[in-house]
């Protein structure tokens, strides 16, 4: 999709479908679709965000169960990988020391939290991304769940603007 016209006429199928490797969350993709006709790029952006924010936690889960670990070497030819592969392409050339740490780290926050470490990669070095998953290894539940939910909607974002270029 090249441009907001185009998602705005484009079959509300095949809106879904691109829709949902920006954000796997169940009633996601349909909410934003049942939006149509955005006015512009932007508008769509601020709704996906907002769609992303609301979400409530069940769905926010099924929806991190699509992202791989932050520094994993992320398999899979669909829309979702690419993204990871793409957004997460800082850490590959990360050092030894640096992606040993976030592998410990992953390990470590799933036996605190029971789900994926989530983090919007993009504009972030591996060193940064260490140290916040370091930070959030001490937040309670709530305020992680809050913390995870507020990084899923910026990715979610960045997706959906990747959508319309």
């Amino acid at each position: 999709m090249a441009a907001i016209d185009e998602f705005n006429e484009e079959p509300a199928d095949r809106a879904i479908e691109a829709l949902t490797a920006c954000n796997a969350a169940p009633r996601f993709a349909a909410v934003v679709v049942s939006g149509r006709p955005y006015p512009d790029a932007e508008a769509l952006v601020a709704r996906a965000g907002e769609i992303a924010r609301g979400l409530p936690w069940e769905e926010v889960a099924l929806a991190l169960a699509a992202h791989p670990r932050i520094g994993d070497r992320v398999t899979g030819a669909g829309r979702e990988a690419q993204a990871s592969r793409q957004e997460q392409g800082s850490v590959q050339g990360a050092g030894a020391d640096i992606r040993a740490a976030l592998v410990d780290g992953n390990r470590a926050y799933e036996q605190r939290f029971d789900h994926v470490f989530l983090i919007r990669a993009v504009g972030r070095t591996p060193e940064e991304m260490l140290a916040e998953l370091t930070r959030r290894l001490g937040n309670d539940d709530e305020a992680e769940r809050a913390e995870t939910t507020q990084q899923l909607a910026e990715i979610t974002a960045l997706r959906v603007r990747g959508l319309l270029s």
